[in-house]
């Protein structure tokens, strides 16, 4: 679920960057754009950190 949801903030990204370098009509300025790829960073990290968790809890280490 947090992984989907990294993915989903990630996309929006790609596709500010993307709209901004070949339309020329970027919809996030830089501060949002920046405050988007951050929250895609932590969603990706928790995603991560959950999936360790789980693993360890299964294999009793």
């Amino acid at each position: 679920m947090v992984l989907a949801a990294s993915i989903v903030v990630f996309a929006i990204y790609f596709a500010n960057v993307a709209l901004g370098a070949f339309a020329g009509s970027a919809f996030l300025g830089d501060v949002g754009e920046m405050l988007v790829l951050f929250a895609a960073s932590i969603l990706f990290v928790v995603a991560i950190l959950k999936k360790e968790a789980d693993r360890n809890e299964t294999d009793g280490s």
